[in-house]
């Protein structure tokens, strides 16, 4: 989508970690010029290999610091874990009390939809890991300066507000997911392919993107108003929906989230991969062209509201 990421032929290689919120945030920036063999020149371009190689230990960094936070208060990122299985468990719940009053669910048997419920909850939970905290304190970055900081380091700054924390209890919970799912899919009398399988996470990956930008491009109304967090869990609340059968919705609602917010898309397809229950690859299609038009469209809200930001200070 082109994010701004060049500054020169060369790239810079980072000495020193980039702190998140209550840490100091500070890097030593030395600039060096990527060695390649003589073999691989004419196959490369430097600047583009130090890039990538710049923003890969820039992110092995962010981490590094993830585990250090997380690991300085553990009781918190434990309790967060429970929280979110109890959370999931009542989920369970309320589906296994809604079958003993049916069969199906449109065409869904009860193990399906729980295996519906694991996939759901496994892109969600990764979503989460990688990317919801750092959406949300977009506008807190905004209204204390801090955006005003990131613009002048010598790194993407949608690369940074992006990527700066990562929740490790996401991994978890999303194991949990794939927990859930493994059990229903024993109950199912099914084992799914290695294709299948890979697929799955292919189309989990497309998934997570939908949920990415969507989230970026409504925190960018923190540009605008002071704080925009309401808006954003607001967003994250609809999650709900991509648990239930898509087959359960009709008229208008139905074509609202799957095209507009395109909520019954993002678990639907990746567990109906795997179930066989795709009724097109039309399907499939639509997904994967959600995905890469809302990352777009993200980038340009994004790009449209740093050309009209005027600093904390302002």
């Amino acid at each position: 989508m082109g994010w701004r990421a060049g500054y020169g032929s060369g790239a810079f290689a980072v000495t020193a970690p980039l702190e998140a919120d209550n840490e100091v945030m500070a890097a030593k920036l030395k600039p060096t010029v990527p060695s390649i063999p003589a073999s691989g020149r004419g196959m490369f371009r430097p600047g583009w290999i130090g890039r990538l190689r710049h923003y890969f230990s820039i992110y092995l960094l962010l981490w590094r610091n993830s585990v250090v936070r997380e690991m300085s208060f553990k009781s918190n990122f434990l309790m967060w874990i429970v929280v979110e299985m109890l959370w999931f468990s009542l989920q369970l719940v309320f589906v296994d009390v809604l079958y003993r009053h049916t069969d199906h669910i449109a065409t869904w048997t009860k193990w399906e939809v729980v295996m519906l419920m694991g996939g759901s909850h496994f892109i969600q939970m990764i979503f989460s890991a990688f990317f919801l905290s750092n959406c949300v304190q977009l506008s807190e970055h905004i209204r204390s300066g801090k955006l005003d900081f990131m613009l002048l380091l010598p790194v993407n700054t949608r690369f940074l507000v992006s990527l700066r924390q990562v929740d490790l209890g996401g991994f978890v919970n999303a194991g949990t997911g794939l927990v859930i799912m493994a059990f229903a899919a024993n109950k199912l009398h099914w084992t799914p392919t290695w294709g299948q399988a890979l697929g799955f996470l292919a189309l989990s990956a497309a998934s997570v993107t939908i949920h990415y930008s969507l989230m970026l491009l409504i925190s960018s109304v923190s540009f605008w108003t002071v704080r925009a967090q309401g808006i954003v869990w607001g967003y994250y609340n609809l999650f709900s929906l991509a648990r239930l059968p898509d087959e359960a919705f009709r008229g208008l609602f139905k074509a609202f989230f799957t095209f507009a917010v395109p909520m019954l898309l993002v678990a639907n397809v990746p567990v109906k991969w795997l179930l066989n229950r795709l009724g097109s690859p039309w399907e499939m299609a639509l997904l994967w062209f959600a995905s890469l038009w809302f990352l777009f469209l993200s980038e340009l809200a994004w790009r449209f509201a740093l050309r009209h930001y005027t600093s904390a200070s302002s």
